[in-house]
């Protein structure tokens, strides 16, 4: 299995004198244990604490063209697990350890991003089963781009595919869900595109805070479907 370069280039430089994962944590603004799962590869440093951990070290990340893929213009997804509107789930059903290669498939490399790390999610649910031109039904995969490692790319806009991850009860319990985007200028709504009505949209302030009181962020913009079809 091939190792990602910056947990290589973060546990070695924790190693040198004066460097340390409660040192690094309190860099960052994080937990002691969520640099410790990153030592013990369960899980994967995201782009700001790269640039963070940088700072810390004095000494620049490995290049993002080293990041692991496959090769032939294909490169390793992570399967991260199920989108489900209206299905809150704790936090610990959520997978969390991108090394675990039953969870990694090939995927093309997405042209306009190459660099960004992707991510897949299994479809349940019929939250999206009227969305054109092409609905997303339960059963599908989407594959999309870490959303964090594109921001600064492009912007949020009308008609955009996204998952969604509502979390409450302090962030024990998480949704995660597939919606498409309309921005209006006080507030920013994420739609069901659904024969079912019984869904409803998610609207947010400025705040990024749900109208229902739950946190919201944006974790993948939707770039692909895929829909294997069964033998019998």
């Amino acid at each position: 299995m091939r190792d990602d370069p910056y947990i290589k280039w973060l546990v070695d430089n924790l190693a040198k004198p004066g460097k340390s994962q409660s040192g690094l944590a309190r860099h960052l603004g994080v937990d002691p244990s969520s640099i410790n799962k990153v030592v013990k590869r369960k899980r994967l440093l995201k782009s700001h604490e790269v640039v963070g951990a940088a700072e810390y070290f004095g000494e620049d990340a490995p290049s993002i063209e080293a990041m692991p893929s496959a090769t032939g213009g294909t490169v390793i997804a992570f399967r991260a697990g199920v989108v489900e509107a209206g299905a809150f789930r704790e936090v610990d059903e959520f997978a969390d350890n991108p090394f675990d290669e039953t969870r990694q498939i090939s995927v093309p490399r997405d042209p306009q991003f190459p660099n960004a790390r992707v991510l897949s999610f299994d479809v349940a649910g019929d939250s999206m089963n009227d969305l054109k031109p092409r609905p997303i039904l339960p059963g599908d995969q989407v594959v999309g781009v870490a959303f964090e490692d594109v921001a600064d790319q492009i912007r949020m806009r009308d008609g955009m595919v996204v998952v969604v991850e509502r979390a409450r009860d302090g962030g024990q319990t998480r949704e995660w869900s597939v919606k498409q985007v309309e921005l209006y200028e006080d507030r920013t709504e994420f739609h069901p595109r659904s024969t079912n009505k019984r869904h409803r949209p998610i609207v947010i302030e400025r705040d990024m805070q749900a109208d229902d009181g739950t946190a919201v962020q944006v974790i993948a913009v939707v770039r692909r479907i895929i829909n294997d079809i069964p033998l019998s």
